[in-house]
């Protein structure tokens, strides 16, 4: 400020994290590192800059701010920009501060013992199991003071399946947990995706290309979710091409389709407290019976399009799960496809979207069929949400997220 900045906000955290990982189905390392960042962003006759920096002594934040200065300077100005208006201090604290290294050590053990015993076709590629405290403060010139301290439990195992020459395509998976209170196989979608890898050594191709239904499971769905909620955010909003720049308070899914952001609520596990441009962040209800009920704009894109600020950053997603069981929504297909993992590029801005189906399965005459090998599936992900046929009765909690399986008419499948 006394170096003629209008504005500003900052944040600063110190993380550490202790880390455990298997390569190749084999224990092969553990460390410990330690991390400082600090984030600065300044207004300055409505310009803005904005830059992070690792190292904390004086000296670095001095040359920093003088950097962040030239920047603004030479910047386009912009009235839009702003920081969010005093709240009161309060601080925040989720998970635990120490980790249980023991029991790191132990599950991740368990668990490779388990999948070498349990599915011996199964090549256990990379496992790693970490936990991250970290404690931080975000402060603006408004007089807004946040300190944040969480510690998280996350694992990501990839793996892959062989029997003689044939092998499946790899998979991954993962969660998030404040404890460790079971074994690592029977968080998420782990055991299941275990089972199918071995089902998927050997796959074939669909008999034929055909327009059928498309079960998305809750390993995929994020995709799917995270492109919906894409397109409220501030750059598509702004720019105006947005599919649903005219949506809000409009139905844009089937009306059983209902979508959560929950940062703070006791079912995510991976909470968050602070929205990116310096507000306590809230739960809220984005989509509901179909409905659009909020855009998730930032103090920015608020501005440019007056339109109202989103209560958080979008994310922590709750699908509300159905009345059908995952079964019968099976048993009520004619011809589709299980759909495990998509790899493709994003959608259009019309949403218009084709990729791969991967360690998916076709399905035909209510019966699950076989694992396909390199088939492509198009549509349109707008129309998608308005096609749903069911929602599953069960659903998968991933710690950040909890999917059902969603069956949607309408896609080509070759």
């Amino acid at each position: 400020k006394k170096r003629g900045i209008d504005k500003v906000q900052c944040s600063i955290s110190d993380s550490e994290k202790k880390e455990l990982n298997i390569d190749a189905g084999q224990m092969s390392l553990f460390r410990t590192t330690f991390n400082s960042t600090i984030g600065i962003t300044i207004y300055k006759d409505d310009c803005k800059a904005s830059t992070s920096i690792n190292k904390v002594d004086k000296e670095t934040i001095n040359d920093t701010i003088d950097n962040l200065i030239e920047l603004a300077d030479s910047s386009e100005p912009d009235p839009a920009f702003d920081i969010a208006e005093f709240q009161e201090k309060k601080s925040f604290q989720s998970g635990k501060k120490c980790a249980d290294m023991d029991a790191m050590y132990d599950k991740l053990l368990e668990f490779s013992d388990y999948t070498r015993s349990k599915y011996p076709k199964v090549i256990l590629e990379q496992a790693i199991i970490d936990f991250t405290y970290r404690k931080g403060i975000f402060a603006n010139s408004n007089g807004v003071c946040f300190d944040i301290e969480k510690g998280i439990y996350n694992f990501s195992p990839m793996f892959t399946s062989k029997d003689g020459i044939n092998t499946s395509s790899f998979n991954y998976t993962g969660f998030s947990s404040k404890e460790l209170k079971k074994p690592l196989y029977s968080y998420g979608s782990i055991d299941r995706l275990l089972k199918e890898s071995e089902e998927q050594i050997v796959s074939h191709s669909v008999p034929e290309k055909f327009n059928g239904q498309l079960i998305v499971t809750p390993d995929c769905l994020d995709d799917f979710i995270s492109t919906i909620m894409g397109f409220v955010t501030d750059i598509p909003l702004i720019s105006g091409r947005s599919v649903y720049k005219d949506k809000l308070d409009k139905n844009i899914a089937d009306s059983r389709f209902t979508l959560h952001s929950k940062p703070r609520s006791n079912q995510i596990q991976n909470n968050y407290f602070v929205t990116g441009d310096g507000y306590e962040a809230q739960d809220s209800t984005l989509i509901e019976k179909g409905i659009l009920k909020t855009y998730l704009l930032g103090i920015y894109g608020a501005n440019k399009t007056g339109l109202t600020r989103s209560i958080n950053d979008g994310g922590a997603y709750i699908v509300e799960s159905g009345s059908t069981k995952l079964n019968d929504i099976i048993k009520s297909i004619d011809q589709g496809i299980l759909l495990s993992r998509f790899s493709g590029g994003n959608p259009s801005d019309n949403g218009d979207f084709s990729g791969v189906a991967k360690n998916s399965y076709f399905v035909e005459k209510g019966e699950i069929k076989y694992p396909i090998s390199e088939t492509m599936i198009s549509g349109n992900i707008c129309d998608m949400m308005k096609n749903i046929i069911d929602i599953s009765d069960e659903t998968v909690d991933y710690g950040d997220s909890i999917y059902p399986w969603i069956n949607f008419d309408g896609i080509t499948v070759s």
